[in-house]
């Protein structure tokens, strides 16, 4: 391999402005001579914008007892970090959780420890997968819609059971294809529809075992991102995009009922 080709190391590492400069100049120079590389650099770009606005939110919330606990160990410590610190504190840890997600979905490698993916919700790793392909121009998705049945085959293999995008079409959606994705204990599948607009929604589909056994409809909003997400039988689905609830709602319930009609 080529050590002035850079890896994917070195343009996320480029976008987060952590090159040294001599490389950083390496990579400038391939940037201006290489549009496909460009490109790549800028959907970086507009991932890591679309998570900070996802997450900024964090520095206003609340901060949890139990990090306030973890801020002062020591009983002799008689001060008490200030509201400002502890709500940075919380966004550091939150941050640098994601900061583990995106580094595997950047570099296609499993590098997150169990404990941390068990405790990241349905909701919130649909949001996180949704606002980190959606911008993609040049590969949303890893098998396209018009290998639908490799895909459907290939997912159903590897999550071990029988899964199928449901048809969008007359909400306006057409289906560009899927990929696999890791979730707490196991892979799990997404697919990503898009309307003539533009605009795209993605449905994450999951196998893995939920606490909440609720069949009824929940929405929550991350950032920018609006979920609605359910569970039936052993799935968990979640349906996110950047558009009104309203609209959200009536699209989850299409899909809710050809999810139902298929059930044996």
């Amino acid at each position: 391999m080529n050590p002035l080709l850079p890896t994917d190391a070195d343009l996320h590492a480029y976008v987060d402005g952590q090159l040294p400069e001599s490389r950083r100049l390496q990579v400038e120079a391939l940037l201006a001579a290489d549009p496909a590389v460009a490109q790549r650099v800028r959907t970086y770009r507009d991932q890591k914008r679309a998570l900070q606005e996802m997450f900024a939110p964090v520095l206003d919330e609340p901060v949890p007892e139990t990090l306030r606990a973890a801020a002062t160990p020591a009983a002799a410590r008689k001060s008490v970090l200030s509201r400002w610190s502890l709500q940075r504190l919380a966004a550091s840890l939150a941050i640098a959780a994601l900061g583990g997600v995106i580094g595997w979905l950047g570099h296609g490698r499993y590098q997150q420890t169990e404990m941390l993916a068990r405790a990241t919700p349905l909701p919130h790793q649909a949001a996180i997968a949704h606002a980190v392909f959606t911008p993609d121009v040049r590969r949303p998705v890893e098998v396209t819609a018009d290998q639908e049945d490799q895909l459907v085959t290939w997912l159903s293999k590897r999550l071990g059971t029988p899964v199928r995008p449901p048809g969008l079409g007359a909400l306006g959606y057409e289906l560009i294809g899927g990929r696999l994705l890791p979730g707490n204990s196991g892979p799990v599948a997404q697919f990503m529809y898009q309307e003539a607009s533009g605009q795209r929604l993605t449905l994450y589909v999951s196998t893995e075992r939920h606490e909440n056994r609720d069949t009824a409809f929940r929405f929550a909003r991350e950032g920018q991102i609006n979920v609605f997400y359910w569970i039936d039988g052993p799935y968990g689905y979640a349906l996110s995009a950047g558009i009104a609830k309203e609209e959200l709602a009536r699209i989850a319930t299409a899909v809710y009922e050809q999810l139902d009609d298929r059930r044996p």
